[in-house]
């Protein structure tokens, strides 16, 4: 292997790990910064909740931790982008889908 891959894989590697800890200081300020639900009344319709981009990118950093970065990677492209950022709000519960299946099987 040249040294040149060695220092591409090490460059990934940093852009994994800087992901992940954004991904986990977003989801720590998120969590700070919540409003407190209001219970629906009965009258209103139950809808799928938001799921929000920092939940998707600790998933995603949770799972490229546990070294299946590639598989990550192929996620994110499936739904047709290079990083989770450009991909559409409506396609996270389905990339959360896909990502529950790594390292189940």
């Amino acid at each position: 292997m040249s040294k040149v891959k060695l220092m591409l894989d090490v460059v990934n590697d940093m852009r994994s790990l800087a992901d992940s800890i954004q991904a986990v200081c977003d989801a720590m300020m998120a969590s700070d910064s919540a409003p407190k639900e209001v219970p629906a009344t009965k009258t209103e319709t139950a809808k799928e909740p938001d799921i929000s981009l920092e939940k998707v990118r600790m998933v995603l950093a949770e799972k490229s931790q546990l070294g299946f970065t590639a598989e990550v990677r192929g996620i994110i492209g499936k739904y047709g982008a290079d990083k989770l950022s450009a991909v559409d709000k409506a396609f996270y519960a389905d990339i959360l889908k896909d990502a529950e299946v790594l390292g189940n099987g």
